[in-house]
């Protein structure tokens, strides 16, 4: 039901066929103890839990570039506003409890949440099961289904809720939900626990180091910040709250003479 993509760098969770066992030192190896992906043995009432609720979250620094699978490439979509899609669903459970998604969380089949191949992540979705008119909202955190027609891979949760767990797959409606970035930074900083730098160069002087930061602060208007690793300066723009700006400055960037800078999350301090 799910597959390991191997992208470089990324630990990306799909939904379709089975990958090769993975060995003991593999991040997620405990994915492959169980063959087949199932319910929960004594599986907790899903009744009181409530829909994903949707709110506006910078884009996951892991599991939104474009990828190949199989022969098959997956543009992410860039403006997902207005997207909608119909197919069929299916979900995930124990197999894969406890294991990282493509963006880098811990999956919780008791969350609502739900993989699409090509959704930024996160996303948020309301999700209509077309054979009986339920409707969930699921937020969207990882990759997958690969099957041929399936378009979302539903939580142990979400598929509760929508009456899949009995069919194994339904017919839905999968509609984007757009959520306006406030213009109050206060009210979605708290939102995101992270701050992020953009490593722009390595040099093994530290007075280059300095006179290197001393430029890139100038040229990009952001705080530098020198980091020592071993006999190794490593100059970097941040710390950086908003992601957006982060990105938009990595863009720039790299269109310019930077093009190996890449950006590093850490949480604020």
């Amino acid at each position: 039901m799910r597959i390991l993509l191997l992208v470089v760098s990324l630990i990306l969770a799909g939904c379709a066929s089975e990958p090769p066992k993975s060995s003991s030192d593999e991040p997620n190896a405990g994915r492959y103890q169980i063959d087949n992906d199932i319910a929960p043995n004594m599986p907790i009432s899903v009744k009181h839990i409530e829909d994903a609720h949707p709110r506006y979250e910078p884009k996951s620094l892991y599991g939104n570039k474009d990828y190949t699978l199989l022969g098959k490439d997956y543009p992410i979509v860039k403006e997902p506003k207005g997207f909608t899609q119909e197919g069929i669903s299916s979900w995930y459970g124990k197999k894969f409890h406890g294991h990282k998604t493509s963006n880098g969380e811990v999956y919780d089949m008791y969350s609502m949440s739900a993989a699409h191949k090509t959704l930024p992540l996160p996303s948020y979705v309301k999700v209509t099961n077309k054979d009986n008119g339920k409707t969930a909202i699921v937020r969207v955190n990882d990759r997958g289904p690969f099957h041929e027609g399936r378009i979302i891979d539903l939580s142990f949760a979400a598929a509760a809720k929508l009456d899949v767990l009995k069919t194994g797959t339904a017919n839905v409606k999968i509609e984007y939900i757009s959520v306006a970035k406030p213009t109050n930074p206060q009210e979605w900083h708290a939102i995101d626990p992270n701050q992020y730098h953009i490593q722009m160069v390595a040099v093994k002087n530290e007075q280059s180091a300095d006179k290197i930061a001393k430029k890139l602060e100038a040229q990009f208007n952001a705080p530098t910040n020198i980091i020592k690793s071993g006999n190794v300066y490593r100059v970097r723009l941040g710390p950086f709250i908003d992601r957006d700006r982060a990105d938009k400055t990595l863009i720039e960037a790299k269109n310019g003479q930077y093009t190996s800078a890449f950006i590093i999350q850490e949480l604020k301090k």
